[in-house]
């Protein structure tokens, strides 16, 4: 798994993310194929898988990975780049570290420590 440093405690909701950004990846991970095609995309790191690859890794029908990758590239999880004929699919490090922090700095009101996190730069190692 790659490694995501968290954003600064100066996270500005306003500035880099609105609840309804939050909303709209939150639901794209909350299928159970999405998460899955997500969480592998995570392990790869950042050169990405092709499609194919992930297909057969999910044993995925190519139409339904589509339709998942889809929609995790909209809700800015994941990007594509083509490389020849192949596209290849990876997570937005940005974008994960923006939504964890959108997370993380509303636990237990503010207060990281209070949710068991002693230093709110450690929940996301």
């Amino acid at each position: 798994m790659i490694g995501l440093p968290c954003a600064s405690r100066s996270f500005d909701y306003s500035g880099n993310m609105e609840e309804s950004q939050a909303a709209l990846m939150l639901a794209a991970l909350g299928h159970e194929a999405r998460l899955s095609v997500f969480r592998r995309l995570i392990a790869a790191g950042p050169d990405g898988v092709p499609a194919g690859g992930l297909s057969s890794a999910l044993d995925m029908p190519p139409s339904t990975l589509s339709h998942h990758l889809a929609t995790l590239e909209h809700a800015g999880l994941i990007t594509s780049n083509r490389d020849g004929r192949r596209l290849l699919y990876a997570i937005v490090p940005s974008e994960v570290r923006t939504l964890l922090a959108f997370l993380r700095d509303d636990c237990c009101g503010g207060q990281p420590s209070l949710c068991g996190l002693a230093d709110a730069t450690e929940a996301c190692r």
